[in-house]
């Protein structure tokens, strides 16, 4: 859990120091990195490669939902605007995955 963490963390620093375009789709990737955390840690038996592609297929799913509408109450931790950019940068987060759990680095979650 100390990765994602440290993930969030990241997360909130780039949006708090960071500006525009740059802290925007870090945060995107961050959030993919996010998601794969916890499927990690909800299936630690699942490989790497697995876990960063439930992460960008749910990360996907979210952004394609924001064209027909995310319910209000959602919206807050889902977001509201589509935006194909974003869908570029997920897979960046999703790549990162991949990266660290090519370093073997599976207690990163």
């Amino acid at each position: 859990m100390a990765g994602a963490a440290v993930t969030v963390a990241a997360g909130l620093g780039v949006r708090a120091w960071g500006g525009g375009d740059f802290a925007k789709y870090a945060g995107d990737a961050l959030y993919t990195a996010l998601v794969c955390a916890v499927v990690v840690v909800v299936a630690p038996r699942l490989r790497t490669a697995v876990a960063a592609a439930v992460a960008l297929g749910f990360s996907w799913a979210v952004e394609l939902l924001q064209i027909v509408g995310i319910p209000a109450a959602l919206q807050p931790l889902l977001g509201s605007t589509f935006n194909a950019p974003d869908l570029f940068w997920y897979a960046v987060g999703a790549a990162l995955c991949l990266v660290v759990g090519a370093r073997g680095v599976r207690s990163w979650t």
